[in-house]
């Protein structure tokens, strides 16, 4: 009889185990289903939403986003979170300021088109996360809620907060290049965005702004934070200095090509590497950033040592 019941048991342990499996991959497919439905909905809006991202640099960002999201869900360890029915409740709480903001775009005639657009993004991203949460329970939802939340970044920034935006990046660009002058010893005076040195006088405009490469910064520096480290104040800390970086990349790119331009060549301020030197300039701002994450690390590693410390202790109280 021992002999019978034995295989019988592990049966019985593994069916439920098949079953949650098989319920799994079924949540998943009706959430794809859902998301299939969403775009034919919104088909018109997201298709300006795509041009509008292949277009303009201030929205290339978005072309990413979707792949980024979907790869942070599929990475997710499995099995860490409890299995939790269909929430109609909690998928109520996205679907209805979902279909508000939907109804909005519909009677807002006299809204600029982009923030239009916006309205119609919003709406659409809000239905995929009531789906979500709809066919994949709360508990799955919030154990993801980063990957959720980061889908806010397909929304077009209407033009009032991006030229308030741009603004904030051209004056805080301009305050970090004037210090970076007065270091280098070269006489400079500044008039506001102007500043005029000995053989020329240069203006930083909307276009020095580094808008591009300063969202794909803040991108990043929220993708670290997610995976380095635990605390919410390290997670804060290390964002707040991608913020700070964003505003001395730009000011060490406007420093180095006026001086260089002042005292070396004229051309550096119209050649590649003012048109096409985004990218030196944002692995600069990239390694200004290390020291920061290696700090962070370093107590992150020593609570991580004493958490690992302290199991013989707790083993040995419960024994």
């Amino acid at each position: 009889m021992p002999g019978i019941k034995s295989p019988q048991g592990s049966l019985e342990k593994e069916l439920p185990l098949n079953s949650m499996s098989a319920q799994a991959q079924k949540r998943w497919l009706m959430f794809g289903c859902w998301v299939l439905l969403t775009l034919t909905i919104f088909a018109t809006p997201f298709a300006s939403l795509m041009q509008l991202a292949w277009q303009d640099e201030t929205a290339s960002h978005i072309l990413l986003i979707p792949f980024i999201t979907a790869w942070l869900l599929y990475t997710e360890p499995k099995g860490t979170t409890r299995e939790s029915g269909y929430s109609i409740r909690y998928a109520l709480l996205f679907v209805v300021p979902g279909v508000i903001l939907g109804i909005g775009s519909l009677l807002c005639a006299d809204c600029a088109p982009k923030s239009h657009l916006s309205l119609y993004i919003l709406s659409l991203i809000l239905f995929l996360i009531s789906g979500f949460v709809l066919f994949l329970g709360d508990a799955k939802a919030k154990a993801s809620f980063f990957p959720l939340a980061l889908l806010l970044f397909m929304v077009p920034i209407p033009d009032v907060i991006l030229n308030k935006t741009i603004y904030w990046l051209q004056s805080g660009s301009a305050d970090i290049a004037e210090i970076l002058f007065n270091l280098s010893g070269a006489p400079v005076l500044r008039d506001g965005f102007a500043f005029h040195l000995p053989k020329m006088s240069i203006e930083v405009a909307a276009e020095c702004s580094g808008i591009r490469s300063s969202l794909a910064l803040l991108i990043l520096a929220l993708l670290v934070a997610h995976f380095a480290f635990r605390p919410l104040w390290k997670k804060a800390v290390f964002i707040v200095a991608g913020l700070a970086m964003m505003l001395i990349k730009n000011g060490i790119r406007i420093a180095t090509l006026t001086l260089l331009a002042n005292y070396v060549d004229p051309d550096f301020l119209y050649g590649k590497l003012h048109h096409r030197g985004g990218v030196v300039f944002f692995l600069i701002g990239l390694a200004l950033l290390l020291p920061v994450y290696w700090w962070l690390r370093k107590g992150e590693e020593r609570s991580r040592i004493s958490r690992i410390d302290a199991l013989p202790s707790a083993a040995g109280a419960r024994k």
